[in-house]
This record gives structure tokens, sequence and C-alpha cells, in this order.
């Protein structure tokens, strides 16, 4: 399962009801997501993991990947396509020693060094981030001027830009030429998740 489409790349919103994000998640598919994150930071295990069970079980009649973030545990309990971590999450090569082989590994860098060394300890992709000011996470610091540029063009594994990205902003980014892009709000909180999901890939596509 190493070969992701990472081109639009969905991160949940937990403050949405079981019910309701499953049906955003759903339309978003339909529109043309290609993987979906499921970020959890306050709920409990056992919620978490009915959560992504549910979540899997869907996404699996769509063929798109699942990925859990920081709970390794959970990852494993549903059969993920994979894991998501951040510079503060169990250390990377610890991840993969506990994790099958065919799941993948992505990993939060906002430097050069940190995405030189994801690369070297064998993360799969690195979601470089945060690209624009972001609401939905609240200690997200915004990437030093040409970082993007910078890791893209001394990594070798698939980068995805993540953080404050939307309709309107997401076109600045193509010309570093990221493999995906990840978005929360611009999706999660539209009127018409389907339309906005096509309405991404349009500008990403253009």
């Amino acid at each position: 399962m190493k070969s992701i489409d990472y081109s639009l790349y969905l991160v949940t919103d937990e403050t949405k009801p079981n019910a309701e994000l499953l049906s955003i998640v759903e339309s978003a598919v339909i529109g043309g997501v290609t993987v979906v994150q499921l970020r959890e930071k306050k709920s409990k295990g056992n919620e978490f993991y009915e959560k992504a069970l549910a979540l899997k079980a869907l996404l699996d009649r769509y063929s798109v990947p699942l990925i859990i973030n920081d709970r390794v545990d959970i990852a494993l309990a549903v059969g993920a396509s994979g894991v998501h971590i951040g510079q503060e999450d169990i250390p990377l090569q610890v991840v993969k020693s506990i994790i099958p082989s065919t799941m993948i590994v992505g990993v939060s860098v906002k430097t050069l060094e940190a995405a030189k060394i994801a690369e070297e300890n064998g993360a799969d992709y690195l979601g470089v981030g945060s690209c624009f000011p972001t609401s939905t996470k609240d200690d997200a610091e915004l990437l030093a001027d040409g970082m993007l540029q910078k890791i893209r063009e001394n990594v070798h594994i698939p980068i995805v830009a993540i953080g404050g990205i939307n309709k309107e902003n997401i076109s600045e980014l193509i010309k570093y030429q990221p493999n995906g892009y990840a978005v929360v709000s611009a999706i999660i909180q539209a009127d018409n998740p389907k339309e906005a999901t096509k309405n991404l890939l349009r500008e990403i596509n253009l």
C-alpha cells in the first residue's frame, strides 16, 4: 500500500459530530479527495477507535486510503493505510519498528533539517507547513520564506503542503510542485463539500 495519490489530502475536524463528518467526507471523496487523515486531539481512545472504524469502512468502499494522526495503536487496530506523526510524537524509527511494512508514515516538518532527517529515517512522505495562517491548529507556525521550495529541492520523497490552504490561495503553491495539498476548513466547513473539492482540484489542475 505504498503508492498513494496525495493530490488532495483531506484532514478531518473533530468538532464535527460523527454522522455529519462521515457525510462530509463521503461528499468530498465523491468530489475527488484522494486520501483522508483522521485527526483527533481530544477524543478518548474508544471514541477515536469507533470513529476510525466507521471512517475506514466508508473509505474502503471508494478505495481511498485512511491515515491516522498520531495514534499508532488506532492505525494498527483499524488496519489504516498509514499514520502521520509530528515532531513531538513517538520517534519515527520507533513507529517504523512496530507497524507492518505495508503501512506508510508521514511526518510533519517546517524546516529543511527536519525534512532531511525524516527522509533519512524512512518517512514515506512529509507534511510541510503551515503554508498560510490557519484557524484549525492553534500552535501552527508559518513556514519561513522559501522553505517549501528548499524542501522540495532537497528531498526525494513526496511532500504535501498544509496549513490554511483554500481555493483562493492554493494556486500560489503550484510553482513549488508539491505532490499534494492538505486541506481542512476549505472542505469541512464548506456548504457543499463535493463542489468545494472539485473547485480545489480545478485550481490545482489549471
